[in-house]
């Protein structure tokens, strides 16, 4: 079970990536605004497909219980703080060009989505036991 979630959340996590690389790239592209409102702007666009993607196919949640699109913001407000953190960091200590961008990019998202999965898995899409309520 966890191999199959896990197999299935690395699928919708890159899917996820591209939209949200590709946002974010495409904004600081076009000079719209500022690199961190550029990657907050990147990160939300993929955290609406990542969602309904994860709710639905990787752990195959009911739609109707109560608290899960709670609990999926507060995890997503958090990994967003993360990601966004760890972007600017990366960026701060490092000569910004297009290679450290693409590298604070890809270092961000991945320590976002290690967060997410465990986020995810244990709190916001969690297995009850038959019987008791979610």
């Amino acid at each position: 079970m966890l191999r199959r979630e896990l197999t299935i959340f690395l699928v919708v996590g890159v899917t996820t990536v591209i939209l949200d690389f590709l946002t974010y790239r495409s904004i600081v592209a076009l000079e719209l605004t500022r690199v961190e409102m550029a990657k907050t702007i990147g990160f939300l666009a993929g955290t609406l497909f990542a969602y309904f993607a994860n709710r639905i196919w990787t752990f195959g949640h009911k739609p109707k219980v109560s608290g899960t699109m709670w609990r999926f913001a507060m995890l997503y407000a958090g990994t967003l703080l993360a990601n966004v953190v760890v972007n600017s960091l990366m960026l701060k200590f490092f000569r910004a060009n297009t290679f450290v961008i693409n590298i604070a990019f890809i270092v961000a998202t991945g320590f976002s989505a290690c967060l997410n999965f465990l986020g995810m898995k244990f709190f916001v899409f969690r297995s009850r036991p038959a019987g008791r309520p979610q």
